[in-house]
């Protein structure tokens, strides 16, 4: 974990004056996977993970970054944008930057100390928690007062988009913006509103299970599961004139025009349209401590996002069914964007250990290597710290 007054102090060393301390969280996802860009229904909660930025103003437009976790530094000129898509790291940070410009924050020159303990790769949102990090400290630092974080969610979003190249929806920046201590928040991304979720678990807990697998596939099949489900939407609209996202229609609704589909696509919407009431359920059990039928909707869900999304992998499958074979588990599930990263399990904390030692013997087996695990409660979102 990392020690915010050490990074303070390698600021001040570094450049001769205090900063400022800002934060923002990793997410893991409950369930609700790859509904954020149909319009649909998400369940995350923000997680004890946090990338940190320290920082002071500048005179000038330039911003300088330094990275610990990268062990890399650049600068670039708020007037003069950079070239996109450069595939490092840099891509969210100018990126984050010039989003909001875009929509009308003031910024001016910074210089910015950043680390992170959030695991990149991992599918728990390390690229939204640098951008609200970063798009925060950027606004406040030139002076600004509390800006709307929705705003800030949706810079983010789109240096993704413009940026990085990555078609998200909302929901990663949106809770890493807003997040909760002991909640988490069923977020509608349709109208960005949230309803927050009690999530005191008493004798459970929730256990993040890193494969450290990140296959390649990942980046190009996300933009492809979304022209998927777009074609889907096309094609259903011509029965149902009113359906604008998949978030539209319910389950037997789509079931009796299904058939009219070509195969994968409906597949893809399948997937989508029964996840989003999943997710609605799932809050609601959730909201009233229903562990065992919360779980039951988790497993149900990575089924879902296995055989009809196809974002799964072996790592994952492997994952999820060992912790189901466990006593104790009320449920387990792949957690992001897919094709590797982590799978979340809800449990009681006294089987925390033996499904860990479990996970890891078949893991070793099967793939010769060796998942990283934590344990984590809700928590706050961005903040100045």
């Amino acid at each position: 974990m990392i020690d915010p007054r050490k990074l303070r102090a390698q600021f001040e060393h570094d450049h001769g004056q205090a900063g400022r301390l800002f934060s923002a969280p990793g997410r893991v996802n409950l369930i609700g996977e790859h509904t954020d860009y149909n319009d649909g229904f998400v369940l995350p909660m923000a997680i004890d993970r946090r990338t940190y930025v320290v920082g002071c103003a500048r005179p000038d437009r330039r911003v300088f970054v330094h990275s610990l976790t990268t062990g890399g530094s650049f600068t670039f000129d708020l007037d003069q944008p950079g070239p996109k898509r450069r595939g490092s790291w840099l891509d969210y940070v100018e990126g984050t930057a010039q989003a909001l410009l875009t929509r009308g924050f003031e910024l001016g020159g910074a210089n910015l100390l950043i680390d992170s303990d959030v695991p990149s790769g991992a599918g728990l949102s390390a690229s939204a928690a640098l951008e609200l990090a970063v798009g925060y400290a950027l606004v406040r630092l030139n002076g600004t007062a509390q800006p709307d974080p929705v705003q800030l969610a949706l810079a983010g979003q789109a240096a993704e988009h413009d940026y990085v190249g990555t078609q998200c929806g909302i929901m990663d920046q949106y809770i890493v913006a807003l997040g909760q201590d002991s909640r988490a928040l069923l977020i509608d991304c349709r109208s960005l509103v949230a309803e927050p979720v009690r999530f005191e678990l008493g004798s459970a807990c929730v256990l993040v299970c890193d494969t450290r697998v990140k296959h390649e596939l990942s980046s190009s099949a996300y933009n492809e599961r979304q022209r998927e489900c777009q074609e889907g939407v096309a094609l259903l609209a011509r029965h149902r004139p009113e359906v604008r996202a998949l978030r539209d229609l319910s389950l037997s609704t789509f079931e009796a025009l299904a058939p009219d589909l070509p195969a994968r696509i409906a597949q893809r919407c399948r997937h989508v349209i029964s996840e989003n009431e999943r997710t609605l359920t799932a809050a609601r059990c959730l909201a009233e401590g229903l562990l065992g039928e919360f779980g039951a909707l988790m497993y149900a869900s990575h089924q879902s996002l296995r055989a009809d999304y196809e974002v799964s992998c072996p790592e994952l499958d492997l994952c999820v069914s060992v912790a189901a074979s466990q006593p104790d588990v009320y449920g387990a599930r792949m957690t992001g964007g897919g094709f590797g990263g982590c799978t979340v399990t809800l449990l009681e904390k006294t089987a925390v250990e033996p499904v860990m030692s479990a996970i890891r013997g078949s893991f070793a087996e099967r793939f010769g290597s060796t998942p990283e695990f934590f344990t984590s409660h809700a928590a706050p979102g961005m903040r100045e710290d």
